[in-house]
């Protein structure tokens, strides 16, 4: 019984481990943004990428990029580039530090920052349009930020 406990216990802190995530305000971003390690140590999934790229009151992507592989979702915005080849322009770690805060890669970008709790002019809470009442939490989770990496990824063709 209690080596099964002991079992139970050791996988139990393997998976906590391996679910580890990177606070938003210790990010390491490099000299133009890119963040080099992974925000989880999971990899992202990309049929969950695809969800968040896509829902409303999530990442919501498509509100202001283009997206070819998504032509069924509606609404395409035309604010931001073209997704399309995204994965040919830019590397792994580039997309990650763009989609956690974009302004460290474009200081001039009005894209949301999802990857961010602190440093704010004017905090909301979420999209919901009301000011934040105590600590903020990111848009995105770090595991929604590998997510959307990963669904970022697959945009080869033009």
């Amino acid at each position: 019984m209690k080596r099964i406990m002991s079992a139970t216990i050791a996988a139990m802190a393997v998976a906590t481990l391996a679910y580890a995530q990177t606070a938003p305000s210790d990010v390491a971003y490099g000299e133009y943004g890119q963040v080099a390690t992974s925000l989880t140590g999971v990899p992202g999934n990309p049929d969950a990428g695809l969800e968040i790229m896509v829902t409303r009151g999530k990442g919501n992507c498509i509100a202001c990029h283009q997206v070819t592989a998504l032509e069924e979702y509606p609404f395409h915005g035309e604010v931001g580039p073209s997704l399309d080849g995204v994965a040919q322009r830019w590397n792994e770690e580039d997309l990650r530090g763009i989609v956690a805060n974009a302004k460290l890669t474009f200081p001039d970008s009005i894209m949301p920052s999802f990857y961010k709790t602190e440093g704010f002019i004017r905090a909301g809470d979420g999209y919901t349009g009301k000011a934040a009442e105590g600590p903020l939490e990111p848009l995105l989770t770090a595991q929604e930020i590998e997510d959307v990496v990963a669904y970022l990824m697959t945009l080869q063709d033009y």
